[in-house]
């Protein structure tokens, strides 16, 4: 029965992940695994997290299903960190939130119900955008095109390009996904008044806005992280927002996520969030208890959310840190190259502006590794290895 089928290659990042840990160089430096590190070159577990974790320890009295939408007290957790606290969408009930298994869950959830309930379904996707984004809304029947985004002569955005080709093409009923911040893979981010320019077209153009909002806190902050989010929330009649817990909580393999809704009113969204159940229900049945337990811990006890927040801001200054760091010393090494526009990023990612050529003589003859496009995790970066990667990119760069 099986004889027929073919194996498919693997994912290409995973690859990397497998040859960086055969290495046998001591000096290797894994920059594509897409997870934070610390200094140490660690997946840290935040201490916030032990601590809500050893309460959890104390007070779980059950390990039965906590529904299809997750626990009910977790959706207003979600609904605050991205809207804030004195939302009026919150206010009027037009947004309803779910718990997913990550901001994979959530992404796969609204593939489907945009799928299977909008008519001649098509979603816009950043050039480029994340790898897994083109599989979910394929595997779920919705049309994908791509606008212009990373500019390689500049190694910056293509806005201009972006909105002649939206405005060119672009039809009412389309879906257009954003990525909050930190955009994955570039680190190029959208600047406030470019969230300004297309909250108008959205509402010109009759769209449904789709934000992927996977590093909140990484950028420049929780509250800034979202600031061009919550403006288009705020005028548009619809929107789906997917979000990740596993970043900036540091749980990745708990898999905690949420997909919130937005309409016009209480009542649309009540009627689309139930839809939206029927095909979690189809997908996984119900979410894992323990990752929103954690986050719902943290943020319901005010001592473990300061720290919590104290541990995403070092998180985020530690990255910028580094991008700082790699600039200034490939500019005092005498790089031929320019490499200053990685500051100007923002998030674990870079597009580092460096050829298929350079990224496999780093790979071959210096055992650093990164993705074949140039993006490189900045996280995987240390004060101990900076010198050694800053003069492996000087030899392949000139």
């Amino acid at each position: 029965m099986f004889k027929h089928l073919q194996a498919v290659p693997g994912d290409p990042l995973l690859a990397l992940i497998i040859a960086h840990k055969n290495d046998p160089n001591p000096k290797k430096i894994d920059l594509g695994v897409g997870v934070y590190k610390d200094s140490s070159g660690n997946t840290p577990i935040l201490n916030s997290v032990k601590k809500a974790e050893a309460l959890l320890l104390k007070q779980e009295e059950s390990k039965s299903y906590i529904g299809i939408n997750g626990a009910p007290e977790f959706a207003p957790i979600v609904q605050s960190l991205l809207l804030g606290t004195d939302s009026q969408i919150i206010k009027d009930k037009r947004i309803q939130s779910a718990q997913t298994p990550g901001g994979t869950g959530a992404l796969k959830v609204a593939a489907d119900f945009i799928g299977a309930n909008l008519p001649n379904p098509k979603i816009w996707v950043s050039d480029p955008t994340w790898g897994n984004h083109l599989p979910i809304f394929k595997s779920a029947g919705v049309e994908i095109a791509t606008y212009p985004y990373y500019d390689p002569a500049t190694n910056g955005l293509r806005f201009d390009d972006l909105m002649t080709t939206l405005r060119a093409e672009a039809k009412a009923g389309d879906t257009l996904l954003l990525h909050a911040c930190c955009h994955n893979p570039t680190g190029i981010d959208l600047q406030f008044e470019h969230w300004k320019v297309l909250t108008d077209f959205v509402l010109e153009r009759d769209l449904l806005p789709l934000v992927d909002a996977a590093y909140q806190g990484f950028g420049d902050g929780l509250e800034q992280d979202v600031a061009g989010l919550r403006y288009m929330a705020e005028r548009v009649p619809n929107m789906l927002i997917a979000n990740s817990f596993s970043k900036n909580f540091g749980i990745y393999r708990e898999r905690c996520g949420g997909l919130s809704i937005i309409a016009e009113t209480s009542t649309e969204v009540a009627n689309a969030f139930s839809i939206i159940g029927m095909a979690i229900r189809a997908n996984y049945s119900m979410p894992p208890a323990h990752g929103a337990a954690v986050v719902y811990t943290i943020m319901q006890t005010p001592e473990l959310k300061a720290e919590w927040e104290q541990e995403v801001a070092a998180m985020c200054d530690r990255i910028n840190y580094l991008r700082d760091q790699l600039v200034s010393k490939l500019a005092q090494s005498g790089c031929k190259k320019d490499f200053a526009f990685i500051k100007d990023q923002r998030g674990m990612f870079s597009y580092s502006g460096l050829t298929v050529e350079q990224v496999h003589r780093l790979r071959n003859e210096f055992s650093i590794y990164m993705a074949d496009t140039g993006r490189m995790n900045v996280a995987g970066m240390t004060d101990e290895n900076m010198d050694y990667l800053v003069e492996a990119i000087v030899q392949v760069v000139g």
